[in-house]
């Protein structure tokens, strides 16, 4: 009897599976809407959240708030962009307006101003309760300790004034400066959702937000052309509200340090339209302002002023305030020509340092380029850093040391235009004084500055080697010369010499980490200690690339205990590592077949969120610990998937008649029948073997074959 039962059930089991593949459909062009995509997830920093979209391809999304302990999901319709609170109490994102509303609309050619407009949701996690502001136009939320956040909404249009008057000359010009009023500027609310506080501000232009959530800054326009400034400061701490700057003119940029306690912006007195700005700076602790550029400009370069287009920030120690000058703009000259008059020409010479139609395409840039310069709060000291000369400076806003590196490409760029490589000299700057030094001529490559600002790294691509230059000493060493391993690209394909694999990062201990074809190698840039292999040769033994994940975006130096990516370059498996650097311990968490991605730490707790994927398999979102084990599938993307013949991908190796080992991929149809024939399809271009876990969604395609629609519909592809 328990025989017979067995057998009905193995039977019945076997018809159910017949059937169910009996009424897969084969995918067909009208399917593509439906499938929708997982976009832009985030994790609180207590790790009890996650924040994620599920959007069609084209229509109305959904944005889902995932309770990590309870596994419970909330959504709210069209939500993008989520952010969470430092403090984890609520998560702001923005709300869009529906799909076929804007649509109407574009097909109405409305103007800007006049298309629907988006909104502010805030999600408290406690009550689960959605605060929304119409009208977004931007909003920004601090970095740490603060729950405050600013949200920058669009003006309200006033209602029409239906009164009559027997005079009629005042409305003229009263409506002007509304349209004004509405046109540049916009209401600044400052808000705290968890405790219900918030403040309006009216008429803002331009806003700040440090980091820290203590303060926000912002322009005010007044006046009858909005051609009056007023710059006001909101401290979130004291709820107080302080006017630094109240005058006739005009400004463009603020900015606040992170800790809120310093403020600049940009500011013209002038009336021409081609105006000339000059940069002030606040100390809220001393409630003194300074003009940085001085009394007509005289602590700039001569012939120059501020200028508006160039971003102005401080470091993170406060301790620098960065923005751009450029030569002084001309007044605009008087217009003498009719439009029928008038001639353009493009001139083009052979000895131009870029090509026509790159000077095209840069033309706008070079417009607006500014040259960066530093200001020191502390001695009021201008220092000018960029200049015609040496157009690219690199800040670190974390360094602590007073060098920087400059990059110079103008001796190469007309050998670009047919050359592979973009060369470039480089400068050691000194912040402080402005003074260069070439330390580096005709280099193709990244250059690296060490936080202790003692060496810089770079790869030298003539003989494919790791090189560090000791500032002090002024010496270069190469740090492979005794490496018995390839750290330079043994695939590279294109006519040019192959780069490096990579870098990971810095130690503590000023040792720098780089990347092998399969492990990673900690040298020494002083060239003392031989380098050494972090991961004792076990990537290449078992054909494992070991990659560093990093974990904490802020992070400075490479942590003593790293997470590694890891994949087989064999049998494109693929999963994560553990390494200690000071034990030396290498520990696997998990290795499978899949494709792994998108990998997230919450800031004060051991979770992680990440992504998996195979051929058969949406990258779905998963949540669990720094060992990836017990992992909880947070997301079903496309459960309709299962009423569609899918098919099934298996890697083939074969032997060249040059004797090379090469891998490509088979797709079949999911109903595959070894005893037919099919029709196959045959795609080749660079490499996607090691694709073999990847998903690709339905979708029309611009160039590549279809892969999952033709396998669908009774083709085989082989890649």
């Amino acid at each position: 009897m328990k025989k017979f039962s067995l057998m009905v059930m193995v039977l019945f089991g076997f018809m159910g599976m017949t059937l169910a593949q009996q009424f897969k459909k084969p995918l067909d062009h009208s399917v593509y809407d439906g499938w929708k995509n997982l976009t832009h997830q985030v994790i609180s920093n207590n790790g009890q959240w996650l924040g994620y979209e599920i959007n069609p391809q084209q229509g109305d999304g959904m944005l889902y708030l995932y309770n990590v302990e309870s596994k419970k999901c909330d959504s709210v319709s069209r939500g993008v962009q989520p952010e969470f609170s430092p403090l984890n109490h609520w998560m702001a994102f923005t709300i869009k307006p529906q799909f076929d509303t804007v649509r109407r609309a574009k097909l109405k050619k409305l103007k800007k101003d006049m298309m629907p407009k988006d909104s502010l949701g805030i999600l408290l996690l406690d009550s689960k309760r959605v605060v929304k502001y119409a009208g977004l136009k931007s909003f920004k939320t601090a970095k740490n300790n603060s729950d405050w956040l600013a949200v920058y909404l669009e003006n309200v249009k006033p209602p029409k004034d239906t009164t009559t008057s027997d005079s009629t000359s005042n409305k003229k010009p009263a409506k002007k400066k509304k349209d004004k009023f509405f046109k540049k500027t916009g209401r600044l609310m400052v808000i705290n959702p968890g405790q219900g506080d918030s403040v309006l501000f009216e008429h803002v232009s331009h806003f700040a937000f440090s980091e820290n959530g203590a303060a926000c800054a912002m322009l005010q326009l007044s006046g009858d052309s909005a051609d009056s400034v007023r710059v006001v400061v909101f401290n979130t701490l004291r709820k107080t509200t302080q006017t630094l700057f109240d005058q006739p003119g005009f400004s463009k940029n603020i900015s606040l340090d992170k800790a809120g306690r310093q403020v600049a912006f940009t500011y013209s007195a002038d009336t021409a339209k081609n105006k000339v700005y000059g940069l002030y700076y606040f100390n809220l602790k001393k409630n003194k302002l300074v003009e940085v550029a001085g009394y007509n400009l005289n602590k700039l370069h001569e012939g120059w002023s501020v200028s508006p287009n160039g971003s102005i920030f401080f470091n993170d120690a406060g301790s620098e305030l960065y923005f751009g000058q450029a030569p002084k703009p001309e007044p605009e000259p008087k217009d003498t020509l009719t439009k029928d008059e008038k001639v353009s020409l493009d001139i083009w010479t052979w000895h131009d340092e870029y090509l026509q139609p790159m000077q095209k395409i840069r033309e706008k840039d070079e417009l607006k380029r500014s040259y960066k310069t530093v200001f020191y709060p502390k001695n009021n000291q201008v220092v000018q850093l960029e200049d015609e000369n040496l157009e690219s400076v690199s800040i670190d806003k974390k360094a602590e040391g007073k060098f920087s590196l400059g990059q110079d490409n103008r001796p190469y760029r007309i050998m670009t235009s047919w050359d592979a490589y973009w060369y470039k000299d480089v400068f050691l700057v000194n912040r402080e004084t402005g003074e260069r030094k070439l330390i580096l001529k005709k280099r193709d490559s990244r250059v690296l500055l060490s936080p202790d600002q003692q060496f810089v790294l770079w790869y030298n691509m003539q003989d494919s080697s790791w090189n560090s230059y000791n500032i002090k000493a002024e010496k270069s060493v190469n740090l492979m010369r005794a490496l018995n391993t390839a750290i330079y690209n043994v695939l590279n394909d294109v006519p040019r010499a192959a780069g490096p694999y990579g870098f990971a990062g810095w130690t503590k201990t000023g040792q720098a980490v780089v990347y092998g074809q399969y492990d990673l190698w900690q040298v020494d840039p002083s060239g003392k200690q031989e380098a050494k292999n972090l991961t004792h040769a076990f990537g290449k033994k078992h054909h494992l690339i070991f990659r560093y994940q990093k974990l904490d975006r802020d992070a400075r130096y490479l942590p003593e205990e790293m997470l590694l990516t890891a994949f087989n370059d064999i049998n494109k498996q693929a999963g994560f590592y553990k390494l200690n650097r000071k034990s030396g311990l290498l520990q696997k968490l998990v290795m499978d077949d899949y494709m792994y991605g998108d990998v997230q730490k919450a800031k004060e707790a051991d979770v992680v969120c990440w992504t998996r994927q195979s051929f058969a398999d949406y990258p779905d979102l998963y949540v669990s610990d720094l060992t990836f084990s017990r992992p909880i599938k947070v997301t079903t993307t496309n459960p309709q998937q299962k009423n569609y013949l899918w098919g099934t991908v298996e890697l083939v190796s074969w032997v060249t008649f040059d004797g090379d080992t090469m891998q490509g991929l088979l797709y079949r149809p999911e109903d595959f029948d070894s005893t037919k024939k099919y029709p196959m399809m045959v795609y080749f271009y660079e490499r996607y073997s090691n694709s073999l876990h990847r998903h690709y969604v339905p979708k029309p395609i611009r160039s590549v074959i279809n892969f999952t629609y033709y396998v669908s519909n009774g083709y085989m592809i082989f890649i």
